[in-house]
């Protein structure tokens, strides 16, 4: 065996010992106390939730709903209804509903952390969870306590078992089923506000039950879940376009001129009026750089849209001295153009200046420290959120010229769910001079005794297509 395949093994049995990933990202927003126990009604709420039905599974029965789109928002609301809620009860919530292809959880941490230094009791819910499911649902910026996410669960669950038909219709899904939890949650916890992400796309979302938001916005759009949102990037701007609400206003991030349009085109029949944000340059003409907590240039867009969302909310509501228009509101509609009319920018007070400061997303453009080894760890998951990985990466960790002596190795440990393509994401990483690639299925456990049957037939799928990712970058480094 040569040097590097013995620096290889033992950098994966050093790795093995290391404390797992989820133990370093408690220090930077979880708990940081040892693992203990927990109580056994959380595990059984956990246990059960993982019987659910899978993402996966899910994502085939959205597919098939897709023939009748509308099918989607009436078993939500169906079920939303067997839990004790109407829909109606919802207009308390004061939600903030923002969708993308990227950015829109980054662009919402924004807007939370934003309006909780207002003194705002505010509610959050985002997907996927990093570390634990209770992320999802956040509370003050925080995830929910076991203590509750266990009390809302069995609430919930034992409500919906108790008005289950023998024959349903539509399986309840895992993420239909903690975007119900979520509204219970945040009504009965009496927030403020809720800043609500969309799931996939926004037309059908789960979270697209809602009748009446404060403000809309769009993050930046680009090509993702083809097989469910469509095959064009118009298509899937008119998916959404679906969030807009008569009446509502919307913003959106700078974007390419056709899915602009299709934007433009929603709001008009909605209709609604939509705004396009200014870049963060206008908001910095009477202050000092705005300085964000999360890295990477293209946060600037979202944390631009989550001023706009916070400022309009806070009128809304009628909040005064925060930061008068620098100019005259621009009309929405523009004769003989689909054009978006651009949203004049406002001074910032400290509480904004200090929430794009503050704001933590973990998992996004994060550095972690842990003895010898730096985490540089990211979502990515399109080409162009890839590619803005690599210049992340290559800005904060190849500046200084690698040591020659082969005291440094730079390893990549790579994931990828759904239908992407995989080949182009690997390619887009090459210029990172990685020594060594890791191929990993998404699974951080499956000897549970609620999740091993779906777990075990998913197993060799998964590890299949790590052996195809595996192949795929030595195609393309060969080359």
């Amino acid at each position: 065996m040569g040097s590097r395949g013995i620096r290889a093994l033992q950098f994966a049995r050093w790795l093995q010992r290391l404390p797992e990933a989820p133990a370093a990202l408690a220090r930077r927003g979880f708990s940081a106390k040892p693992a203990r126990a927990p109580r056994m009604e959380y595990q059984d709420a956990i246990r059960t939730l993982n019987t659910l039905q899978t993402n996966a599974s899910y994502l085939e029965q959205v597919k098939w709903e897709r023939r009748d789109p509308q099918v989607q928002l009436e078993a939500m609301e169906g079920f939303l209804e067997r839990s004790g809620l109407k829909v109606e009860d919802l207009d308390q919530l004061r939600i903030i509903h923002v969708t993308g292809t990227k950015g829109k959880g980054s662009a919402c941490a924004f807007t939370e952390r934003i309006l909780r230094n207002y003194g705002l009791k505010t509610g959050f819910y985002s997907s996927p969870h990093l570390v634990q499911v209770r992320e999802r649902i956040r509370i003050n910026g925080q995830p929910i306590s076991k203590e509750l996410f266990t009390k809302y669960f069995w609430q919930v669950y034992n409500r919906l078992e108790e008005t289950k038909n023998s024959k349903p219709v539509t399986t309840l899904a895992y993420f239909r089923f903690l975007t119900i939890m979520a509204f219970h949650v945040f009504l009965q916890e009496k927030v403020g506000l809720v800043v609500l992400e969309v799931g996939i796309g926004g037309a059908y979302d789960c979270t697209n039950i809602i009748r009446k938001p404060v403000v809309c916005g769009v993050s930046s759009l680009g090509i993702d879940h083809t097989s469910i949102l469509g095959d064009t990037i118009e298509k899937i701007a008119w998916q959404k376009g679906g969030i807009f609400k008569p009446g509502v206003p919307a913003f959106t991030v700078p974007q390419p001129e056709r899915p602009l349009e299709v934007l433009k085109e929603r709001a008009q029949k909605s209709p609604c009026p939509l705004y396009l944000c200014p870049d963060l340059e206008a908001f910095e003409v009477d202050t000092k750089p705005l300085q964000l907590g999360l890295a990477g240039d293209h946060q600037r867009s979202n944390a631009t849209l989550a001023l706009q969302l916070a400022h309009t909310w806070l009128t809304q509501q009628g909040y005064l001295d925060i930061g008068e228009p620098k100019v005259p509101w621009p009309t929405p509609e523009l004769p003989g153009k689909k054009l978006v009319p651009l949203a004049p920018a406002f001074s910032l007070g400290e509480p904004m200046i200090k929430g794009l400061q503050e704001t933590v997303w973990l998992g996004r453009n994060q550095i972690l420290h842990h003895g010898p080894v730096t985490w540089y760890i990211d979502g990515a998951h399109t080409t162009s959120s890839m590619q803005a990985c690599v210049r992340w990466f290559r800005h904060v960790a190849l500046n200084e010229e690698k040591p020659v002596d082969g005291s440094e190795v730079r390893v990549l440990l790579f994931n990828v769910t759904g239908d992407r393509d995989t080949a182009a994401l690997l390619k887009l990483l090459l210029p990172c001079q990685f020594d060594y690639a890791v191929f990993c299925p998404n699974f951080t456990e499956v000897s549970t005794a609620g999740n091993a049957g779906q777990f075990g037939a998913r197993l060799p799928h998964r590890l299949r297509l790590c052996g195809i990712d595996q192949a795929g970058i030595c195609a393309i480094t060969i080359k």
